[in-house]
């Protein structure tokens, strides 16, 4: 293998390298969007001052668009990275559902 060759090599591994670890990243940021809309979402349903529940309501839809911005955001990384099909995706992190009043169990 000439030189130019194996630095041709290393470059490719290193970019490979990145984009790997971007796609991490950009599940990572998506992971703990997630876990807070998940979280809000509990905390909503166990409030029961309706004060409270509006001021948690409002924080919910805010961390439910940013969730959707980051789930948006890995399944473009995902494409430009050439992965076309998204159903992991779309089964591990459906899009949270608009909440307009606390859900109270049963």
């Amino acid at each position: 293998m000439t030189r130019l060759q194996d630095t041709h090599r290393r470059i490719n591994a290193e970019i490979t390298q990145e984009k790997a670890a971007a796609l991490g990243r950009t599940g990572e940021r998506l992971e703990a969007a997630f876990a807070h809309v998940m979280s809000l979402g509990r905390r909503l349903d166990a409030a029961a001052d309706p004060e409270e529940q509006a001021r948690l309501l409002g924080e919910y839809e805010s961390a439910r668009v940013r969730a959707i911005h980051a789930r948006l955001a890995l399944l473009i990384q995902r494409e430009a990275l050439g992965l076309r099909h998204h159903r992991m995706v779309d089964q591990q992190f459906p899009e949270p559902p608009r909440r307009t009043v606390a859900r109270r169990p049963l």
